[in-house]
């Protein structure tokens, strides 16, 4: 079994004078930092008195499912000799708040695949099953995902 370290820096960057004096006195603005990539500036939802402008949590939490889906489609496309040309995922999720925390209940993927010529349907939705049971993300989260691809041949709209 292969395993794979992964490191990164969260600074918190939203202290405005008072720390954490109360829950209204700081910002929720950090910083992602992993050496050699660019720095995510992030902080929380908006409904959490965060930065609409930032990337939060629960964003890149869906933006990685949606990205490990994706990778492992590719990757089956290719194996299977499918011709994939165009690939965009309308994803969405839910997050319910309950008590003092919350969850994630459920997220959708909508990927709209366009192939190079006539393409086996059959299969070209099958690799989707195959690409959320393999992706690393999914495996990891404790809710339902559900993929429903729309797969389109190169002579259709």
């Amino acid at each position: 079994m292969n395993s794979h370290q992964y490191a990164l820096t969260c600074r918190w960057t939203g202290d405005r004078g008072e720390g954490t004096q109360s829950y209204r006195a700081y910002a929720r603005d950090h910083r992602i930092e992993i050496d050699g990539k660019p720095v995510i500036e992030g902080s929380s939802d908006p409904a959490f008195l965060g930065a609409a402008e930032r990337l939060n949590p629960e964003d890149l939490l869906l933006a990685s499912i949606s990205a490990c889906h994706m990778l492992w489609y590719l990757h089956l496309c290719a194996a299977n000799k499918l011709v994939l040309r165009d690939y965009v995922d309308a994803a969405s999720a839910v997050m319910e708040e309950a008590g003092d925390g919350g969850a994630f209940t459920e997220a959708v993927l909508q990927p709209r695949c366009r192939f190079d010529g006539p393409v086996d349907e059959a299969l070209a939705a099958r690799l989707h099953h195959d690409a959320h049971e393999r992706c690393y993300i999914a495996n990891s989260v404790n809710f339902p995902i559900r993929v429903e691809p729309v797969i389109v041949s190169g002579g259709q709209a």
